[in-house]
């Protein structure tokens, strides 16, 4: 039972966040993925900070493991994330495209090859997208971006299947926040892999099967985490870290522009409105 929970749940993580960013940038709707962004934020924080690293605690103090070495190990889960970012392999360094100033042009020199996904209007993401193509020419039918996801995807699918095995409800509460959180950058992804690619059903195809490769993590998971169910806490704790390390190195940046009162007040009511769909799931799983 557990295994099928893991296998539907990262389904829909992978590839449903896939399909509904299709719908968000085939239908113009784009501006809706700011608020995403600040949604997903506020979600994978309470995810990390109110469900993994609470149940990791509890679990290490029955296997007797210290809170300092919890603590340890969480340091070095953002560490790890952020020398995986680095490589290009966990996050693509969303780079906000409305942030036009002399760093990020110099930034853009330095990193050429960076994926510069903007989640503002869908024309700027066309902007951002046509800058990612010229940069990504020599990688045919945009592979870097597929090779990314596909990493991101089997790390995430790991990452759920720990949660799952630990209670079902933290792993529905996991696939949940990794699905809010990936919306926005497949949206990103998806245009692209339209300037790459001619057909557009092809870059669907292709980022759907990257997200698809979310339910062979949480397979290898499965298996792994039950073999080594002594250091379930020490997977919470690497889930949990790399939740924190999305959150704050990569979507809260891009919630830190200038904005007018009202666009900043919803931002920050959507911030709160991913943290209290965590906690209304939790309560809701409990009863």
């Amino acid at each position: 039972m557990t295994l099928i929970s893991i296998l539907v749940g990262t389904l829909i993580a992978g590839m449903g966040s896939v399909w509904l960013a299709a719908l968000l940038a085939y239908a113009l709707l784009s501006r809706f993925t700011q608020h995403l962004l600040s949604l997903a934020a506020g979600a994978l924080m309470a995810t990390a900070f109110t469900r993994l690293l609470p149940e990791a605690f509890e679990l290490s103090v029955v296997a007797g493991i210290s809170p300092q070495t919890m603590f340890a190990a969480l340091l070095v889960g953002l560490v790890f994330f952020f020398l995986l970012d680095k490589a290009e392999l966990w996050h693509h360094g969303h780079e906000h495209g409305h942030s036009h100033g002399d760093a990020h042009h110099a930034h853009h020199a330095h990193d050429s090859h960076a994926h510069s996904h903007d989640h503002g209007t869908h024309a700027d993401l066309a902007h951002h997208a046509h800058d990612d193509h010229q940069g990504h020419h020599h990688h045919s039918g945009g592979w870097a971006v597929l090779l990314g996801d596909s990493v991101h995807a089997f790390g995430d699918g790991i990452l759920i299947a720990a949660a799952f095995v630990a209670d079902p409800r933290l792993g529905v509460a996991a696939a949940l926040a990794v699905m809010a959180h990936e919306v926005p950058h497949h949206v990103g992804d998806l245009v692209v892999l339209r300037q790459t690619l001619s057909n557009p059903r092809a870059a669907l195809f292709k980022l759907s099967l990257a997200g698809g490769v979310t339910a062979i993590g949480g397979l290898v998971g499965y298996v792994l985490v039950g073999a080594l169910q002594a250091y379930l806490p020490y997977f919470l704790v690497a889930a949990a870290s790399s939740f924190i390390y999305v959150a704050l190195a990569d979507l809260i940046p891009q919630l830190q522009k200038r904005l007018s009162p009202r666009e900043t007040a919803a931002q920050v009511a959507w911030l709160f409105a991913g943290i209290a769909l965590v906690s209304a799931l939790g309560e809701w799983a409990q009863h």
